[in-house]
């Protein structure tokens, strides 16, 4: 498999680590940030795994279906912490994994 067969997964994982990133730079925002420290740990956490299942990808790698795996699991476990909160950056950021999700895990 090379770069042209993961495209599409590729594209979300690198949307996800953006929306994820802006996720967590937004929650440190937050009124009540301590309420905030699992979405942020989640944010950066799923945006590094999303980051790096899309250069795995791109290169073709051996172990690109076990970090697709990994990264649909974080992916989830990122958008039910971000489903938790009421702002508009938590919801992008959920529609975001779960959509990265869906597609990791069909890999």
């Amino acid at each position: 498999m090379n770069y042209h067969d993961y495209k599409q997964c590729i594209d979300a994982c690198l949307s996800c680590a953006a929306l994820c990133n802006h996720c967590a730079a937004s929650c440190t925002q937050e009124e009540n940030i301590h309420m905030m420290a699992a979405c942020i740990r989640l944010d950066m956490e799923c945006a590094a795994i999303c980051y790096t299942a899309a250069q795995v990808m791109s290169l073709g790698g051996e172990s690109a279906a076990e970090l697709c795996a990994i990264c649909a699991n974080i992916c989830n476990a990122c958008a039910d912490e971000c489903a938790k909160h009421d702002n508009e950056h938590c919801r992008e950021c959920a529609e975001a994994c779960r959509s990265c999700a869906s597609l990791c895990a069909a890999m």
